[in-house]
């Protein structure tokens, strides 16, 4: 069980500019952003680079959160406990020029191959705050390349653990670590290029906030930034108060741990009191054998992502500080899926955590029907494919890894899903296939939308996506973590649950059926293909507008047949056109 402590507001007598404060919001935040575009130009590897998986921010003095990219709602939360960890073994030497590095889930981290980097910056010697750059790297050692392998049993299989330590001490390299990095990752040219992208948007960072402490002034950027945080709680608060008092609860299940056992129930109960609410994850199964749990720290940051989504249907702004966490409290039983104790693996966490903010999400449907939307579409699928390239002496090794997590919203209350695009918790790209191409020895044969894989509804789920990847050499290991196989996204006051994920692998004439989790050795012209299901339906589809209904079925997005047998549509086959005598006599039987 653990609660947030709540922070007092700042007893400062100083009289705020409401205007200069919003410029400094808006300040912070643009450096984060700066810091990603840096990272993007200046990475290596295509998960960074092409997938935009990675984050950056800005923290105070004291490690709250005070500003944070256009970067992932999955890391909001992330960066607090991890420098407070940095922080617990070096507050009494931080100097100019340190930069710290972490990756222990269960020192502060999220997952290995999440390395997060901290740089203090001083002013006249004062130091005024943090700037953080975290990066999902391509490897990070361990018994699978890619360091996502759903069915390692223990943290010590997942990779290297690096403990808050001081990759800069006064501005000198700590070649130790870099050496050790170097030799204990399969693609060190990746690794170290990417750390080296963090590495630079912590410098541009450190030279943008300079200018503006210049600008404002130690004392007032000080002042400014801890109201930023209060003024966050306030409106956090606020946004709660005009919620109804109650309770509410819903559960979701991930389907299996990796090893054939499941489903894994995740229950979440919301207890809104006031301008306060508590999260009870109390019924939630317990820790799994295999890796797709999320330590506390990162459930904790998940949920309050699922919150502020929540709360902005409302029309609030909430800006992305420590404030927001503060009046939202939790209980987790220790040893369940949301707060696993060592040596539980964590490595899939990203699965775990998409599945929490759907269960929270749910909850806020029956709190706010009117505004929040049916389960987004995925299947948490990530494919990690390795091998050799065994032309070179020695042998060059090469990893990627490609993801395909919320790939569309669910039905909302008053318009249709998004298709086709990363929404929610992981708001990644969608690597382009040529990128894939160019590193690695794959062809991607298909990127299609998935025709009937939506949730139907009045308004129906977006539609996922068919993906084909044939390979071009020998030996390939592919590695897939995916999931939705047996509990489907959900659809909402009469909307449908979406389909199924199915995983196929095509050898010569040979199709064979996959589970959603699992690895194998592909060889030259195998075939994987992957069927990711769309979003869950809002409403009865018998209430869809019959022309909405029309324009999937000509976009090719929803068959003739399941426009008739799900929406109570028919169409002339030949024309395109709606038959509604027909269309209107099938409805009104549905209704007697």
């Amino acid at each position: 069980m653990d609660s947030n402590n709540t922070k007092p507001f700042s007893t400062s007598n100083i009289a705020y500019d409401g205007i200069r404060l919003e410029v400094l919001r808006n300040l912070l935040e643009g450096i984060g952003d700066g810091m990603a575009l840096t990272v993007v130009r200046a990475s290596r590897s295509s998960i960074v680079r092409a997938s935009l998986d990675f984050s950056t921010g800005v923290l105070s003095a004291n490690g709250d959160l005070i500003g944070q990219g256009l970067c992932l709602p999955i890391h909001l939360g992330g960066m607090m406990p991890a420098l407070d960890s940095c922080l617990n073994r070096y507050r009494n030497s931080v100097k100019p020029g340190d930069i710290f590095i972490l990756n222990d889930p269960y020192e502060g981290g999220s997952h290995l191959p999440d390395i997060f980097l901290f740089k203090p910056i001083f002013l006249d010697g004062v130091l005024l705050g943090y700037l953080c750059a975290m990066s999902h790297h391509t490897d990070i050692g361990g018994r699978v390349a890619g360091g996502n392998a759903c069915d390692s049993s223990e943290i010590y299989q997942e990779g290297l653990r690096i403990p808050p330590l001081k990759l800069y001490a006064e501005g000198q390299p700590n070649e130790t670590v870099f050496r050790i990095l170097e030799k204990a990752v399969r693609v060190p040219d990746k690794v170290l290029g990417d750390l080296h992208g963090q590495l630079a948007a912590l410098s541009y960072g450190e030279t943008e906030y300079m200018r503006l402490a210049k600008r404002f002034g130690i004392e007032e950027i000080t002042e400014y930034t801890e109201h930023l945080v209060n003024y966050t709680e306030d409106l956090t608060r606020k946004a709660l108060s005009s919620l109804p008092d109650g309770q509410w609860s819903f559960t979701d299940y991930v389907d299996d741990d990796g090893f054939g056992i499941g489903p894994i129930p995740i229950k979440a109960t919301l207890t809104k009191t006031a301008d306060e609410l508590h999260v009870d994850f109390t019924g939630t199964g317990p820790q799994c054998k295999g890796a797709m749990q999320p330590v506390f720290q990162t459930t904790k940051g998940i949920v309050c992502a699922a919150i502020k989504t929540a709360l902005s249907a409302l029309g609030t702004s909430i800006p992305n500080t420590a404030g927001c966490f503060r009046p939202i409290t939790f209980t987790a039983p220790e040893g369940t899926f949301v707060n696993p104790l060592p040596p539980a693996p964590v490595a899939a966490r990203a699965l775990g955590c998409v599945r929490v903010f759907q269960t929270v999400m749910g909850a806020f449907a029956q709190i706010l029907p009117e505004f929040i939307p049916a389960c987004s579409g995925g299947t948490e699928f990530v494919i990690t494919m390795a091998g050799y390239n065994r032309q070179q002496t020695p042998w060059k090794p090469w990893v990627l890894v490609d993801g395909f997590l919320e790939v569309c919203s669910g039905g909302y209350p008053h318009k249709d899903g998004a298709d086709a695009q990363h929404v929610w918790t992981t708001n990644i790209s969608i690597a382009p296939s040529e990128t894939l191409e160019v590193e690695i020895p794959v062809q991607v044969t298909e990127t299609n939308l998935l025709a009937d894989s939506e949730g139907a509804g009045k308004f129906r789920g977006g539609v996922g996506i068919r993906r084909a990847y044939q390979y071009l050499t020998d030996d390939a290991i592919v590695q897939i973590r995916a999931d939705r196989t047996e509990h489907t996204p959900y659809g909402l006051y009469g909307g449908h649950d979406s389909r199924r994920t199915y995983v196929q692998i095509a050898s010569g004439t040979e199709l064979t059926n996959m589970p959603s989790k699992f690895i194998e050795t592909m060889n030259n012209k195998d075939t994987l293909i992957a069927e990711v299901p769309g979003g869950g339906g809002w409403g009865n589809p018998f209430e869809r507008d019959p022309s909405l209904v029309l324009d999937d079925v000509i976009a090719e997005k929803v068959s003739i047949k399941r426009a008739k047998e799900v929406y109570g549509v028919v169409i002339d086959k030949t024309q395109k056109q709606i038959n509604y005598p027909e269309t209107n006599n099938l409805r009104n039987q549905s209704t007697t």
